[in-house]
Protein backbone atom coordinates (compact mmCIF):
# COMPACT_ATOMS: atom_id res chain seq x y z
CA UNK A 1 0.00 0.00 0.00
CA UNK A 2 1.66 2.96 -1.40
CA UNK A 3 -0.67 5.28 0.63
CA UNK A 4 -2.61 5.28 3.57
CA UNK A 5 -6.28 6.77 3.56
CA UNK A 6 -6.76 9.19 5.64
CA UNK A 7 -9.52 11.86 6.01
CA UNK A 8 -7.97 15.69 7.06
CA UNK A 9 -10.50 17.85 8.61
CA UNK A 10 -9.66 21.33 6.80
CA UNK A 11 -12.48 23.37 8.64
CA UNK A 12 -11.52 26.91 9.32
CA UNK A 13 -7.85 25.97 8.56
CA UNK A 14 -5.62 27.61 5.62
CA UNK A 15 -4.59 26.02 2.69
CA UNK A 16 -1.97 27.43 -0.12
CA UNK A 17 -3.13 27.09 -3.75
CA UNK A 18 -0.41 28.43 -6.07
CA UNK A 19 -2.67 28.81 -9.59
CA UNK A 20 -5.16 30.56 -10.66
CA UNK A 21 -6.68 29.00 -13.62
CA UNK A 22 -9.53 26.19 -13.95
CA UNK A 23 -7.83 23.71 -12.18
CA UNK A 24 -7.22 25.69 -9.32
CA UNK A 25 -10.66 26.36 -9.33
CA UNK A 26 -11.53 23.04 -9.27
CA UNK A 27 -9.47 22.40 -6.17
CA UNK A 28 -10.70 25.43 -5.01
CA UNK A 29 -14.69 24.54 -4.97
CA UNK A 30 -13.98 20.91 -3.31
CA UNK A 31 -11.72 22.35 0.01
CA UNK A 32 -14.34 25.35 0.01
CA UNK A 33 -16.90 22.64 0.80
CA UNK A 34 -14.34 21.05 3.32
CA UNK A 35 -14.73 24.35 5.27
CA UNK A 36 -10.75 25.33 4.44
CA UNK A 37 -9.60 29.28 4.15
CA UNK A 38 -7.90 29.48 0.73
CA UNK A 39 -4.71 31.67 0.36
CA UNK A 40 -4.16 31.77 -3.75
CA UNK A 41 -1.08 33.01 -5.30
CA UNK A 42 -0.90 33.53 -8.75
CA UNK A 43 -0.16 36.15 -11.81
CA UNK A 44 -4.14 36.52 -12.76
CA UNK A 45 -6.40 34.31 -10.77
CA UNK A 46 -9.81 33.97 -12.34
CA UNK A 47 -13.00 35.90 -10.95
CA UNK A 48 -14.45 32.93 -9.82
CA UNK A 49 -11.45 31.57 -7.78
CA UNK A 50 -10.96 35.18 -6.24
CA UNK A 51 -14.31 35.18 -5.25
CA UNK A 52 -13.71 32.08 -3.34
CA UNK A 53 -10.32 32.76 -1.83
CA UNK A 54 -9.80 34.22 1.83
CA UNK A 55 -6.49 35.89 0.73
CA UNK A 56 -5.87 36.56 -3.19
CA UNK A 57 -2.07 37.05 -3.57
CA UNK A 58 -1.51 38.35 -7.17
CA UNK A 59 2.37 37.46 -7.71
CA UNK A 60 4.87 34.71 -8.23
CA UNK A 61 5.07 32.09 -5.43
CA UNK A 62 7.35 32.61 -2.70
CA UNK A 63 8.21 30.69 -0.12
CA UNK A 64 6.55 32.71 2.98
CA UNK A 65 3.73 32.20 1.53
CA UNK A 66 3.58 28.50 3.20
CA UNK A 67 3.40 30.38 6.50
CA UNK A 68 0.58 28.89 8.82
CA UNK A 69 -1.02 26.71 6.12
CA UNK A 70 -2.37 23.15 6.47
CA UNK A 71 -2.43 22.44 3.29
CA UNK A 72 -0.47 22.80 0.00
CA UNK A 73 -1.59 22.56 -3.84
CA UNK A 74 1.00 23.32 -6.95
CA UNK A 75 -1.15 23.65 -10.34
CA UNK A 76 0.56 25.94 -12.06
CA UNK A 77 1.86 25.38 -15.64
CA UNK A 78 5.39 26.28 -14.89
CA UNK A 79 6.46 22.51 -13.67
CA UNK A 80 9.72 24.38 -12.22
CA UNK A 81 7.33 26.22 -9.96
CA UNK A 82 5.31 23.16 -8.83
CA UNK A 83 8.55 21.51 -7.97
CA UNK A 84 9.66 24.17 -5.61
CA UNK A 85 6.22 24.68 -4.08
CA UNK A 86 6.41 20.59 -3.52
CA UNK A 87 10.08 20.44 -1.79
CA UNK A 88 9.66 24.01 0.05
CA UNK A 89 6.90 22.34 1.77
CA UNK A 90 7.84 18.89 2.50
CA UNK A 91 10.82 20.63 3.85
CA UNK A 92 8.81 22.39 6.43
CA UNK A 93 6.40 19.03 7.11
CA UNK A 94 4.13 20.63 5.09
CA UNK A 95 1.29 17.75 3.06
CA UNK A 96 1.43 19.11 -0.65
CA UNK A 97 -0.29 17.93 -3.62
CA UNK A 98 0.92 18.96 -7.07
CA UNK A 99 -1.96 18.02 -10.26
CA UNK A 100 -1.01 15.45 -12.57
CA UNK A 101 2.72 15.47 -10.05
CA UNK A 102 2.78 11.93 -8.43
CA UNK A 103 6.18 11.72 -7.72
CA UNK A 104 5.91 15.23 -6.45
CA UNK A 105 3.33 14.67 -4.15
CA UNK A 106 3.28 13.82 -0.55
CA UNK A 107 -1.13 13.72 -0.29
CA UNK A 108 -2.82 13.03 -3.47
CA UNK A 109 -6.97 13.89 -4.14
CA UNK A 110 -8.80 10.69 -4.62
CA UNK A 111 -11.84 10.72 -6.55
CA UNK A 112 -14.88 11.09 -4.16
CA UNK A 113 -18.57 10.21 -3.34
CA UNK A 114 -19.84 12.55 -0.98
CA UNK A 115 -22.58 11.49 1.03
CA UNK A 116 -21.62 13.90 3.62
CA UNK A 117 -21.11 12.98 6.38
CA UNK A 118 -20.61 9.63 4.73
CA UNK A 119 -17.50 10.19 2.13
CA UNK A 120 -16.23 7.42 0.13
CA UNK A 121 -13.23 8.20 -1.52
CA UNK A 122 -11.34 5.51 -4.12
CA UNK A 123 -7.48 6.57 -5.30
CA UNK A 124 -4.92 4.76 -8.28
CA UNK A 125 -2.41 6.52 -6.08
CA UNK A 126 -1.97 8.65 -8.71
CA UNK A 127 -1.59 6.28 -11.69
CA UNK A 128 -4.77 5.52 -13.00
CA UNK A 129 -7.34 9.13 -12.15
CA UNK A 130 -9.74 8.15 -14.70
CA UNK A 131 -9.85 4.44 -13.38
CA UNK A 132 -10.55 5.69 -10.20
CA UNK A 133 -13.38 8.04 -11.61
CA UNK A 134 -14.94 4.95 -13.15
CA UNK A 135 -14.41 3.08 -9.96
CA UNK A 136 -16.22 6.33 -8.21
CA UNK A 137 -19.01 6.30 -10.28
CA UNK A 138 -19.66 2.59 -10.22
CA UNK A 139 -20.01 2.94 -6.44
CA UNK A 140 -22.12 6.25 -7.21
CA UNK A 141 -24.87 4.02 -8.96
CA UNK A 142 -25.26 1.80 -5.44
CA UNK A 143 -25.03 4.38 -2.80
CA UNK A 144 -28.19 6.02 -2.72
CA UNK A 145 -28.35 10.13 -1.89
CA UNK A 146 -30.32 9.65 1.07
CA UNK A 147 -27.52 7.71 2.62
CA UNK A 148 -26.10 11.48 3.78
CA UNK A 149 -29.66 11.45 5.93
CA UNK A 150 -29.42 8.27 7.44
CA UNK A 151 -25.68 9.17 8.30
CA UNK A 152 -26.72 11.98 9.86
CA UNK A 153 -29.57 10.16 12.12
CA UNK A 154 -26.80 7.74 13.41
CA UNK A 155 -24.66 10.65 14.38
CA UNK A 156 -27.96 12.31 15.99
CA UNK A 157 -28.40 8.99 18.20
CA UNK A 158 -24.92 8.14 18.40
CA UNK A 159 -24.22 9.09 21.79
CA UNK A 160 -27.79 7.59 22.93
CA UNK A 161 -27.21 4.71 21.67
CA UNK A 162 -24.12 4.58 23.47
CA UNK A 163 -25.02 5.38 26.43
CA UNK A 164 -28.06 2.52 26.50
CA UNK A 165 -26.16 -0.16 24.71
CA UNK A 166 -22.88 -0.39 26.49
CA UNK A 167 -21.79 -3.53 25.00
CA UNK A 168 -20.03 -3.08 21.32
CA UNK A 169 -21.63 -6.51 19.95
CA UNK A 170 -25.22 -5.42 21.30
CA UNK A 171 -24.47 -1.55 19.46
CA UNK A 172 -22.97 -3.43 15.85
CA UNK A 173 -25.69 -5.46 16.23
CA UNK A 174 -28.48 -2.74 17.00
CA UNK A 175 -26.79 -0.31 14.08
CA UNK A 176 -27.06 -3.03 11.35
CA UNK A 177 -30.52 -3.17 11.81
CA UNK A 178 -31.12 0.25 11.63
CA UNK A 179 -29.42 0.19 8.39
CA UNK A 180 -30.43 -3.02 6.37
CA UNK A 181 -34.38 -2.28 7.80
CA UNK A 182 -37.57 -0.71 8.11
CA UNK A 183 -35.78 2.21 9.54
CA UNK A 184 -33.15 3.03 6.75
CA UNK A 185 -35.73 2.17 4.21
CA UNK A 186 -38.08 5.39 5.99
CA UNK A 187 -35.30 7.64 5.19
CA UNK A 188 -34.91 6.28 2.06
CA UNK A 189 -38.40 7.43 1.41
CA UNK A 190 -38.01 10.95 2.86
CA UNK A 191 -39.85 10.16 6.17
CA UNK A 192 -36.79 11.23 8.25
CA UNK A 193 -38.99 12.14 11.62
CA UNK A 194 -40.93 8.36 11.37
CA UNK A 195 -37.55 7.02 11.12
CA UNK A 196 -35.84 9.01 13.79
CA UNK A 197 -39.59 7.93 16.20
CA UNK A 198 -39.15 4.61 15.30
CA UNK A 199 -35.56 4.12 16.13
CA UNK A 200 -36.09 5.37 19.46
CA UNK A 201 -38.87 2.82 19.74
CA UNK A 202 -36.49 0.30 18.97
CA UNK A 203 -33.58 1.56 20.85
CA UNK A 204 -36.52 1.08 23.80
CA UNK A 205 -37.38 -2.33 23.58
CA UNK A 206 -33.86 -3.47 21.72
CA UNK A 207 -33.69 -7.28 22.15
CA UNK A 208 -37.20 -8.11 21.16
CA UNK A 209 -38.32 -9.24 17.46
CA UNK A 210 -38.55 -6.05 15.11
CA UNK A 211 -41.35 -6.33 12.94
CA UNK A 212 -40.91 -7.00 9.26
CA UNK A 213 -41.62 -5.14 6.32
CA UNK A 214 -43.06 -5.97 2.45
CA UNK A 215 -41.06 -4.98 -0.97
CA UNK A 216 -42.94 -5.08 -3.82
CA UNK A 217 -40.27 -4.88 -6.45
CA UNK A 218 -41.02 -5.01 -10.27
CA UNK A 219 -37.95 -7.33 -11.66
CA UNK A 220 -38.68 -5.59 -15.35
CA UNK A 221 -38.97 -7.90 -18.25
CA UNK A 222 -35.76 -9.96 -18.42
CA UNK A 223 -32.57 -8.09 -18.86
CA UNK A 224 -30.96 -7.58 -14.95
CA UNK A 225 -29.72 -3.72 -16.63
CA UNK A 226 -32.61 -2.43 -16.75
CA UNK A 227 -33.61 -3.45 -12.61
CA UNK A 228 -33.63 0.22 -10.99
CA UNK A 229 -31.10 1.37 -8.47
CA UNK A 230 -34.14 0.89 -5.48
CA UNK A 231 -34.87 -2.50 -6.34
CA UNK A 232 -31.09 -4.17 -6.32
CA UNK A 233 -30.82 -2.73 -2.90
CA UNK A 234 -33.50 -4.10 -1.41
CA UNK A 235 -33.11 -7.22 -3.68
CA UNK A 236 -29.49 -7.26 -1.56
CA UNK A 237 -31.23 -6.77 1.90
CA UNK A 238 -33.97 -8.96 2.03
CA UNK A 239 -34.10 -12.08 4.23
CA UNK A 240 -36.94 -14.16 1.91
CA UNK A 241 -37.37 -13.94 -2.00
CA UNK A 242 -40.82 -14.83 -3.53
CA UNK A 243 -40.54 -14.62 -7.21
CA UNK A 244 -42.23 -15.41 -10.23
CA UNK A 245 -42.07 -16.91 -12.74
CA UNK A 246 -41.63 -14.39 -15.25
CA UNK A 247 -38.76 -13.36 -12.98
CA UNK A 248 -35.43 -14.31 -15.03
CA UNK A 249 -32.84 -16.84 -13.35
CA UNK A 250 -30.18 -13.77 -13.81
CA UNK A 251 -32.25 -11.49 -11.85
CA UNK A 252 -32.98 -13.82 -8.72
CA UNK A 253 -29.30 -14.52 -8.29
CA UNK A 254 -28.70 -10.74 -7.85
CA UNK A 255 -30.73 -10.88 -4.48
CA UNK A 256 -28.78 -11.83 -1.30
CA UNK A 257 -26.83 -15.37 -1.14
CA UNK A 258 -28.19 -16.41 1.62
CA UNK A 259 -32.00 -14.77 1.52
CA UNK A 260 -34.21 -17.80 1.42
CA UNK A 261 -36.16 -18.28 -2.04
CA UNK A 262 -39.55 -19.04 -2.21
CA UNK A 263 -41.04 -19.85 -5.80
CA UNK A 264 -44.72 -18.71 -6.41
CA UNK A 265 -44.74 -18.72 -10.25
CA UNK A 266 -48.19 -19.35 -12.56
CA UNK A 267 -48.56 -20.91 -15.82
CA UNK A 268 -51.96 -20.95 -17.68
CA UNK A 269 -54.25 -23.54 -15.67
CA UNK A 270 -50.92 -24.49 -13.60
CA UNK A 271 -50.18 -22.31 -9.97
CA UNK A 272 -47.27 -23.04 -7.77
CA UNK A 273 -49.62 -21.14 -4.99
CA UNK A 274 -52.60 -19.78 -5.66
CA UNK A 275 -52.77 -15.59 -5.34
CA UNK A 276 -54.62 -15.96 -1.72
CA UNK A 277 -51.82 -18.19 -0.32
CA UNK A 278 -48.91 -16.20 -1.72
CA UNK A 279 -51.27 -13.29 0.04
CA UNK A 280 -51.20 -15.02 3.55
CA UNK A 281 -47.44 -15.77 3.17
CA UNK A 282 -46.51 -11.54 3.01
CA UNK A 283 -48.14 -11.52 5.73
CA UNK A 284 -47.01 -14.40 7.90
CA UNK A 285 -43.44 -13.80 6.92
CA UNK A 286 -43.61 -10.01 7.78
CA UNK A 287 -45.38 -10.60 11.27
CA UNK A 288 -42.77 -12.71 12.07
CA UNK A 289 -39.94 -9.97 11.60
CA UNK A 290 -38.91 -11.08 7.84
CA UNK A 291 -38.04 -8.37 4.88
CA UNK A 292 -39.69 -10.02 2.55
CA UNK A 293 -38.92 -9.50 -1.38
CA UNK A 294 -41.90 -9.68 -3.39
CA UNK A 295 -40.29 -10.20 -7.09
CA UNK A 296 -42.67 -9.48 -9.81
CA UNK A 297 -42.02 -9.69 -13.58
CA UNK A 298 -42.40 -6.38 -15.05
CA UNK A 299 -43.95 -3.86 -13.13
CA UNK A 300 -46.05 -4.98 -9.83
CA UNK A 301 -48.71 -2.22 -10.82
CA UNK A 302 -49.70 -3.42 -14.66
CA UNK A 303 -51.49 -7.25 -14.45
CA UNK A 304 -49.45 -8.13 -12.09
CA UNK A 305 -51.50 -8.61 -9.24
CA UNK A 306 -49.69 -6.26 -7.09
CA UNK A 307 -52.68 -3.95 -5.68
CA UNK A 308 -54.42 -7.11 -4.47
CA UNK A 309 -51.01 -8.20 -2.74
CA UNK A 310 -50.59 -4.78 -0.98
CA UNK A 311 -54.26 -4.78 -0.44
CA UNK A 312 -53.81 -7.52 2.14
CA UNK A 313 -50.92 -6.10 3.91
CA UNK A 314 -52.46 -2.79 4.19
CA UNK A 315 -55.47 -4.88 5.97
CA UNK A 316 -53.12 -6.14 8.22
CA UNK A 317 -50.84 -3.15 9.09
CA UNK A 318 -47.65 -4.84 7.56
CA UNK A 319 -45.69 -2.09 6.44
CA UNK A 320 -44.50 -1.73 2.51
CA UNK A 321 -43.23 -0.23 -0.33
CA UNK A 322 -43.83 -0.62 -3.97
CA UNK A 323 -40.57 0.10 -6.46
CA UNK A 324 -41.80 0.56 -10.12
CA UNK A 325 -40.09 -1.53 -12.60
CA UNK A 326 -39.78 -1.28 -16.87
CA UNK A 327 -43.53 -2.90 -17.88
CA UNK A 328 -42.97 -5.59 -20.53
CA UNK A 329 -44.96 -3.63 -23.04
CA UNK A 330 -41.95 -0.61 -22.99
CA UNK A 331 -38.87 -3.01 -22.35
CA UNK A 332 -40.22 -5.63 -24.92
CA UNK A 333 -41.41 -2.60 -27.51
CA UNK A 334 -38.08 -0.84 -27.52
CA UNK A 335 -36.14 -4.06 -27.74
CA UNK A 336 -37.98 -4.67 -30.61
CA UNK A 337 -37.49 -1.53 -32.55
CA UNK A 338 -41.44 -0.55 -32.44
CA UNK A 339 -42.51 2.94 -30.87
CA UNK A 340 -45.76 2.77 -28.51
CA UNK A 341 -46.48 5.85 -30.02
CA UNK A 342 -45.61 7.97 -33.20
CA UNK A 343 -46.50 11.26 -34.29
CA UNK A 344 -47.33 9.58 -37.76
CA UNK A 345 -48.92 6.05 -36.97
CA UNK A 346 -50.37 6.14 -32.90
CA UNK A 347 -51.59 9.04 -30.75
CA UNK A 348 -52.53 6.56 -27.67
CA UNK A 349 -51.34 3.59 -26.53
CA UNK A 350 -53.66 0.60 -24.21
CA UNK A 351 -52.49 -2.54 -22.51
CA UNK A 352 -55.01 -5.02 -22.35
CA UNK A 353 -54.97 -8.57 -20.49
CA UNK A 354 -55.52 -11.37 -23.04
CA UNK A 355 -56.39 -14.14 -20.53
CA UNK A 356 -58.77 -12.55 -18.02
CA UNK A 357 -59.67 -13.83 -13.87
CA UNK A 358 -61.82 -16.46 -15.52
CA UNK A 359 -59.93 -17.74 -18.61
CA UNK A 360 -61.99 -16.30 -21.49
CA UNK A 361 -61.16 -13.57 -24.02
CA UNK A 362 -63.82 -11.44 -23.27
CA UNK A 363 -62.86 -8.15 -23.67
CA UNK A 364 -64.42 -4.73 -25.22
CA UNK A 365 -63.70 -5.55 -28.49
CA UNK A 366 -65.48 -2.31 -30.02
CA UNK A 367 -63.12 -0.16 -28.05
CA UNK A 368 -60.33 -1.79 -29.12
CA UNK A 369 -60.71 -0.84 -32.69
CA UNK A 370 -60.10 3.19 -32.75
CA UNK A 371 -58.16 4.60 -35.08
CA UNK A 372 -54.93 6.21 -34.17
CA UNK A 373 -54.18 3.51 -31.20
CA UNK A 374 -51.40 0.79 -30.26
CA UNK A 375 -52.47 -2.27 -28.59
CA UNK A 376 -50.60 -4.02 -26.38
CA UNK A 377 -51.86 -7.48 -25.59
CA UNK A 378 -50.00 -9.23 -22.10
CA UNK A 379 -50.49 -12.88 -22.29
CA UNK A 380 -51.99 -13.28 -25.73
CA UNK A 381 -50.60 -15.99 -26.81
CA UNK A 382 -52.87 -18.82 -26.46
CA UNK A 383 -55.84 -16.18 -27.22
CA UNK A 384 -53.81 -14.84 -30.06
CA UNK A 385 -56.52 -15.92 -33.23
CA UNK A 386 -59.61 -15.58 -30.78
CA UNK A 387 -57.76 -11.94 -30.82
CA UNK A 388 -57.01 -11.15 -34.30
CA UNK A 389 -60.76 -12.82 -35.12
CA UNK A 390 -62.29 -9.91 -33.10
CA UNK A 391 -60.31 -7.15 -34.08
CA UNK A 392 -61.11 -7.97 -37.62
CA UNK A 393 -64.73 -8.85 -36.74
CA UNK A 394 -65.38 -5.27 -34.81
CA UNK A 395 -63.49 -3.43 -37.91
CA UNK A 396 -59.76 -3.54 -37.88
CA UNK A 397 -58.51 -4.06 -40.82
CA UNK A 398 -57.33 -7.64 -41.68
CA UNK A 399 -54.32 -6.42 -42.84
CA UNK A 400 -53.58 -4.52 -39.54
CA UNK A 401 -49.63 -5.03 -39.10
CA UNK A 402 -48.80 -7.13 -35.25
CA UNK A 403 -46.07 -8.60 -33.94
CA UNK A 404 -45.35 -11.22 -31.20
CA UNK A 405 -42.54 -10.86 -28.83
CA UNK A 406 -41.08 -13.81 -27.32
CA UNK A 407 -39.21 -13.25 -24.49
CA UNK A 408 -38.31 -9.51 -24.81
CA UNK A 409 -35.11 -7.85 -23.81
CA UNK A 410 -33.31 -11.32 -23.11
CA UNK A 411 -30.99 -13.37 -24.98
CA UNK A 412 -34.21 -15.94 -26.20
CA UNK A 413 -36.01 -12.56 -27.66
CA UNK A 414 -37.62 -13.41 -31.07
CA UNK A 415 -39.91 -11.26 -32.93
CA UNK A 416 -42.57 -12.23 -35.29
CA UNK A 417 -44.35 -9.70 -37.50
CA UNK A 418 -47.45 -10.17 -40.01
CA UNK A 419 -50.89 -9.06 -40.01
CA UNK A 420 -54.22 -9.96 -38.08
CA UNK A 421 -55.38 -11.82 -40.69
CA UNK A 422 -52.26 -14.23 -41.39
CA UNK A 423 -50.15 -14.21 -37.77
CA UNK A 424 -51.91 -16.75 -35.78
CA UNK A 425 -51.52 -19.14 -38.83
CA UNK A 426 -47.49 -18.01 -38.96
CA UNK A 427 -47.16 -18.95 -35.48
CA UNK A 428 -48.87 -21.99 -35.29
CA UNK A 429 -45.95 -23.26 -37.48
CA UNK A 430 -43.29 -22.04 -34.75
CA UNK A 431 -42.28 -23.40 -31.55
CA UNK A 432 -42.96 -20.20 -29.46
CA UNK A 433 -42.20 -20.04 -25.29
CA UNK A 434 -44.08 -17.61 -22.98
CA UNK A 435 -43.74 -15.20 -21.47
CA UNK A 436 -44.98 -12.98 -24.98
CA UNK A 437 -46.38 -9.70 -26.04
CA UNK A 438 -48.61 -8.52 -29.23
CA UNK A 439 -48.58 -5.19 -30.28
CA UNK A 440 -50.94 -4.32 -32.86
CA UNK A 441 -51.18 -1.29 -34.83
CA UNK A 442 -49.31 0.71 -37.73
CA UNK A 443 -46.13 1.62 -35.39
CA UNK A 444 -45.13 -2.16 -36.13
CA UNK A 445 -44.00 -1.39 -39.73
CA UNK A 446 -40.79 0.96 -38.25
CA UNK A 447 -39.56 -2.04 -36.97
CA UNK A 448 -37.36 -2.69 -40.24
CA UNK A 449 -36.01 0.22 -39.82
CA UNK A 450 -35.47 0.64 -36.13
CA UNK A 451 -34.84 -2.76 -35.05
CA UNK A 452 -31.05 -2.43 -32.97
CA UNK A 453 -31.26 -5.21 -30.61
CA UNK A 454 -29.71 -8.18 -32.19
CA UNK A 455 -29.61 -11.71 -30.34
Amino acid sequence: MEYLPLFHSLKGRQVLLVGGGSIALRKARLLSQAGALLRVVAPEIVAELEELAADCRRRTYLPDDLGGVSLVIACTSDTSVNARVSQDAQALGIPVNVVDAPALCSVIFPAIVDRSPLIVAVSSGGDAPVLARLVRASIETWIPSAYGRLAGLARRFRATVRGRLPDVQQRRLFWEEVFQGPIAEQVMAGRDDEAAHHLQERLDNFGAPGRGEVYLVGAGPGDPDLLTFRALRLMQQADVVLYDRLVAPAIVELCRRDAERIYVGKQRARHALPQEQINRQLVDLALAGKRVLRLKGGDPFIFGRGGEEIEELAAHGIPFQVVPGITAASGCAAYAGIPLTHRDHAQSVRFVTGHLKDGSCDLPWADLVAPGQTLVFYMGLVGLPIICRQLIAHGRAAATPIALIQQGTTENQRVFTGTLADLPQRIAAEQVQAPTLLIVGEVVTLRDKLAWFKV
